[in-house]
């Protein structure tokens, strides 16, 4: 059974990582590489700790009122260190530029994001060599093949919104697309030149 009352950290103040229910469900969460624990804070919020590395983890308190408290913690049971708030609005923007929907600083051949159940915002690179480099996408007939909806396309620095059909992908184009995970893995084998890509 967890605690009842919230604790007590420096110079009085309440803690809300330490407060506890009385069906206290800490959950992981399904991140990949990685572990999520949630919990409700009744009155408060939900509270997220995220395990980053060693026994350090990272507590996200997210108030009813939008605001978002960050803590560190050394270990599972230590006392929490609050880092920095945010307001709901900023807190939005701050995300929205980690998880990289501004900038990918690291090239990977594919960067995943889901936006609902069942359906994901994915970066890919067109590989030298692949089927559909040099093509419209009409020609490519990307939608039509896969299913999936190109959003948009990142190129030499520059971003090209809502591309039309008459639009040429050139090698090393940054893809940016919508679709189920099924739907995606299709593509995938347009963008990497795949012997088995769908017709």
């Amino acid at each position: 059974m967890g605690l009842l009352c919230p604790a007590v950290g420096a110079g009085g103040a309440t803690d809300p990582t330490h407060r506890g229910l009385g069906r206290f469900n800490m959950r992981p969460g399904q991140t990949t590489g990685m572990t999520v624990y949630e919990s409700d804070l009744p009155g408060v919020g939900k509270k997220f700790e995220i395990e980053i590395g060693g026994e350090e983890r990272l507590v996200i308190v997210t108030h009813n009122t939008g605001k978002r408290e960050v803590f560190l913690k050394a270990t599972e049971g230590a006392d929490s260190e609050k880092l920095f708030e945010l307001p709901d609005r900023l807190a939005r923007t701050v995300g929205t530029i980690l998880e990289g929907a501004y900038f990918q600083p690291v090239q990977s051949e594919q960067v995943e994001t889901m936006l609902a159940e069942g359906t994901f915002l994915e970066w890919y690179n067109v590989d030298d060599g692949s089927e559909i480099a040099g093509q419209t996408l009409a020609d490519a007939r990307v939608r039509e093949r896969t299913g999936v909806s190109v959003a948009a396309i990142e190129r030499a620095g520059s971003v090209v919104p809502s591309p039309g059909a008459d639009t040429i992908i050139e090698v090393d184009d940054i893809l940016v697309v919508i679709g189920s995970q099924e739907d995606l893995q299709g593509f995938d084998a347009l963008v990497s030149n795949d012997a088995d890509s769908p017709e």
